[in-house]
């Protein structure tokens, strides 16, 4: 424990201070108030052992009363534990709690049920106060390591005499050329990024784009006529189509509309025919010549002299041949059409397209358990799934953190379940998870919270183009829940863009919402109704199994012999089938059960100290194993009888059960191909085994794990680092092509383990996923700054059925691969990007308030100085870059090299269209 040095003049308040409370009488009543106290979080050094590092947090008191000895309890979560939780026979754990000993401090969870990610520090004997005007730095020993700010502990609340607690507000501080701080290991080789790494690595130079290259997904095949072009006029042009295709229509009626001046009526009376624009069907479509109706697929026409007709196999392609007019529509339409100059008119090239996707299956998952998103920024993030051609949406709406959908004669899963705040037993609510519980809105227990982000954040308008310290200091909602009517809208909202809307329901493991939120229930009826209170219980109170899961949860997984779990799961999923039953629109496919991430300490810790289990004759004596083979047999059974088909996590199939029992039907996706974990073969495994997989791994599809290694940038890291490039890479039927380095950045070695797909493997692997797990995703733009534009490159990968080659390098020095990606950077710079600054979402029926725009990540440029000159180029060519010679004061825009010899500092940004921009980052000399 530090001691820091203050100045005289604040030294003279602490003695007054002192003078003031001497009386002890008055020890135990005054302290600083909660916003008079400031923190400071700082990552110290990495190589003090295995799996753990050293931080420090500085306590400053800038009040006028004494940080007292005892009666104050300082709250905050990390996902990064103290090690001081460890138990008692564990070494780092013994040395971490004789560190705070030392310090005169004592570190432990919060929570009653010491259960996850919320911990208290707390003064003990021998404590010595900290006076008016003084710091102190506390050095803790964390568990595993910290590569970024939003790794750091978060929502820090203090409590005083074990009254309601205040907020505090937290600073981080990483420096990221100190590799104390940035080095997991001596093993990891990973470089941080900086304006020269990211020079070499931006080899793609400006080139001509291609109009089959235009289009994200690119076009399976493009052919202009001529050179010749098509003005379509926004006071003439209309709309044909059948009965059948109404809502089609009515889709690309009002995506024209918003983006130039005109009313495109559907089946005019007298059109023009150059202006209109004909939707049909042809069952028969076969785009690509073999012979077979391609089902999604479209031919789209655009002719000077005869409009522009969209046929598809069937209403989807339609759908997608008019996400492919969207695209075509130049970049000044776009740029027009927020503005009060609206064009009147789009000229567009004369041309006709065929395509059809590669895969049937085209998703993406968005957790709202851990952050929830409003009904409306999850309507933005459909609308832009379908602009990307992408047809299925899993919500993961039910884990450890929270239960976000209304649930007839359940209501106690909202009323309890969808919330977070300070509650230590969790009698109302759930303790607050990852610092965040009812963001800046009161209810949660904990007062003087930010009143809003710009206060969060230290009085600064966050950019949302990377770290931002408010993602400490309450950012995030851990309240919110979909009522059954707004998620009837969701289903309407994605049936209309040709979506499948697909829920999580996640057991028997990441279920700790659900079970806390049914404990609520029990001791609601108990006293009047036992077999009401017992209905729906999901634990045996007497149950003494121990585990620990990744989450650091050791009551998140249901009992599987009790008769309430299944009762339980089949109230939820009977009242979710009426739910889909209410919009005939809505097509009840798959429903996830989950699966994953039961902990695998030892061989039976579980249940297998449960009297419970014991004591139901179909569940006594089974092992862990055979447990869980028993619980997802019935919950199979349960999905399948209310009309869903079940989708499960991989896990299900790799290693929870005894592998020795047939499940049905079951569709899993897979995850988990972390090189050197010894899974990344198992995806190939069970689709050779005749299962339809779908593919969503982690090292190349989630979209939470970080763009790059710096401090600054925003997501996970346990899997690597994932960018748009890694997604774009992506080879589903080859993913050992994608693994030239783990996430450490040392080469993976060839595993004669793994298992490549066989020709019937391929024909089962029925699509890809990108993933985007919450824990971060604290607002809409961080969403939006993690998913764009990553998700491009999944889309890609998952429509386009011509992979480029594996071939070596040739005299260019780049593989097809990379020459594809060069493309592909293009098409973003030049086009995708520019389109995204001003895009609005097709409000049908006028469900939103007007906006336009997604807040992708702007890439941060590459730099260099080289001979006394500044050279700058780009991840995404076309985008335009800025520098600076005065620490920011003015910003220049980069045409050629730059005479930098007398400058003392030298920063660098990206600048998009609309003028928003990339971090800085300062260039060394």
């Amino acid at each position: 424990m530090n001691q820091i040095k203050l100045p005289l003049k604040v030294l003279a308040v602490a003695l007054m201070s002192q003078l003031v409370i001497s009386n002890p009488a008055y020890s135990e009543t005054f302290h600083p108030k909660a916003n008079e106290l400031e923190l400071l979080w700082k990552v110290v050094d990495h190589d003090i052992g295995e799996n753990i590092f050293l931080g420090s947090l500085t306590i400053t008191n800038n009040g006028t009363e004494t940080l007292s000895d005892k009666d104050w309890s300082l709250y905050f979560s990390s996902v990064r534990p103290p090690a001081s939780v460890l138990p008692s026979d564990n070494i780092d754990g013994i040395n971490a709690r004789k560190q705070m000993l030392d310090q005169n401090v004592l570190l432990r969870n919060a929570d009653d049920a010491a259960s996850g990610d919320y911990f208290v520090l707390e003064p003990v004997a021998g404590f010595k106060p900290i006076l008016p005007g003084e710091s102190r730095e506390i050095m803790i020993t964390a568990q595993y390591w910290q590569m970024l700010k939003n790794d750091s502990p978060s929502g820090f609340h203090i409590a005083y005499n074990g009254k309601a607690p205040h907020a505090i507000s937290v600073d981080v501080m990483m420096d990221p050329s100190d590799p104390k701080q940035t080095r997991q290991s001596i093993n990891d080789n990973m470089p941080v990024q900086t304006a020269q790494l990211r020079f070499t690595e931006n080899n793609a130079e400006k080139s001509q784009v291609s109009v089959q290259h235009q289009v994200v997904p690119q076009l399976l095949a493009a052919e202009l006529k001529d050179g010749a072009f098509l003005t379509l006029l926004g006071w003439t042009a209309s709309i044909k189509a059948p009965e059948s295709l109404h809502n089609e229509a009515l889709y690309l009626q009002s995506s024209l509309k918003d983006l130039m001046k005109g009313d495109f009526p559907i089946n005019a009376t007298e059109p023009n025919g150059a202006g209109v624009i004909n939707l049909t069907i042809n069952p028969l479509l076969d785009t690509d010549a073999d012979g077979v109706a391609d089902k999604e697929g479209y031919r789209l026409d655009i002719d000077p002299f005869n409009g522009i007709t969209i046929e598809g196999k069937d209403a989807s392609g339609v759908f997608y041949g008019i996400q492919t007019l969207r695209q075509l529509i130049p970049n000044d339409v776009y740029q027009s059409s927020v503005s009060a100059n609206k064009m009147q008119h789009a000229v567009l090239p004369a041309m006709t397209a065929l395509d059809a996707p590669r895969f049937e299956y085209r998703g993406m998952m968005l957790d709202v358990a851990r952050n929830f998103q409003s009904k409306e920024t999850i309507f933005k993030l459909i609308d832009l799934l379908a602009y990307y051609k992408i047809n299925k949406f899993e919500m993961n709406v039910a884990n450890d953190e929270g239960w976000r959908l209304e649930i007839p004669g359940l209501p106690e899963l909202t009323e309890f379940g969808a919330k977070r705040g300070y509650d230590l037993s969790e009698t109302k609510m759930l303790h607050t998870f990852m610092g965040s519980s009812n963001e800046f809105n009161t209810g949660d227990g904990i007062e003087g919270k930010p009143k809003n982000i710009i206060e969060a954040n230290n009085g600064v308008k966050p950019d949302f183009q990377g770290f931002e310290i408010a993602q400490q200091n309450f950012l995030g909602k851990g309240w919110g829940y979909y009522t059954t009517e707004d998620f009837k809208d969701i289903l309407k909202y994605a049936a209309d863009r040709h979506i499948d809307v697909i829920l999580e329901y996640d057991f028997p493991a990441h279920a700790r919402a659900a079970i806390k939120a049914m404990e609520y229930r029990y001791n609601k009826y108990k006293e009047t109704d036992l077999v009401e209170a017992n209905r729906y219980r999901l634990i045996d109170p007497l149950d003494k199994s121990e585990y620990y899961t990744p989450q650091f949860y050791t009551d998140n997984i249901v009992n599987p012999s009790l008769d309430g779990t299944y009762a339980f799961l089949e109230k939820v999923i009977s009242e979710t089938k009426a739910m889909y039953d209410a919009v005939p629109s809505a097509e009840i496919t798959r429903l996830h059960g989950g699966g994953d991430e039961l902990p695998h300490l030892g061989p039976n810790e579980w249940w297998a100290k449960s009297p419970a289990i014991q004591q139901n004759p179909e569940t006594a004596g089974k092992t862990d194993a055979e447990l869980f083979d028993y619980f997802f047999m019935r919950w199979v059974s349960i999905i399948n009888q209310n009309g869903f088909k079940m989708a499960s996590w991989g896990d299900v199939l790799t290693h929870n059960g005894t592998g020795n029992v047939d499940y049905g039907e079951l569709y899993p996706i897979f995850w988990n191909n972390v090189w050197g974990w010894g899974n990344e073969h198992q995806a190939y495994v069970f689709a050779n085994k005749g299962y339809d997989v779908v593919l969503s791994h982690a090292t190349n599809l989630y979209f939470d794990l970080a763009y790059n290694k710096h401090p600054d940038e925003v997501g996970y890291h346990w899997a690597g680092y994932t960018d748009t490039k890694k997604a774009f890479e992506y080879r589903p039927f080859n993913i050992y092509a994608n693994g030239k380095i783990d996430k450490l950045g040392n080469p993976v070695e060839w595993n004669p383990n793994w298992v490549s797909l066989t020709e019937e493997g391929k024909r089962n692997v029925v699509g890809l996923q990108g993933q985007l797990f919450s824990e971060n995703s604290k607002s809409p733009e961080i969403m939006e700054y993690l998913v764009f534009p990553k998700l491009l490159g999944v889309a890609e990968r998952a429509w386009v059925t011509n992979m480029p080659a594996e071939l070596p390098i040739d005299q260019s020095g780049k593989t097809p691969m990379d020459q594809a990606w060069d493309t592909f950077s293009n098409t973003l710079g030049q086009f995708a990007l520019s389109k995204l600054e001003y895009i609005q979402p097709v409000d049908i029926y006028e469900q939103l308030p007007p906006q336009h725009g997604v807040n992708y990540r702007i890439p941060l440029p590459g730099a260099v100085v080289d001979a006394g000159k500044l050279k700058i180029n780009t991840r995404f060519p076309g985008l335009r870059n800025q520098y600076s010679l005065d620490g920011g004061s003015t910003w220049l825009p980069y045409y050629a090299p730059v005479d930098v010899n007398h400058a003392e500092t030298i920063k660098t940004r990206s600048v998009t269209v609309s003028g928003r921009n990339s971090r800085t980052e300062a260039v060394q000399q």
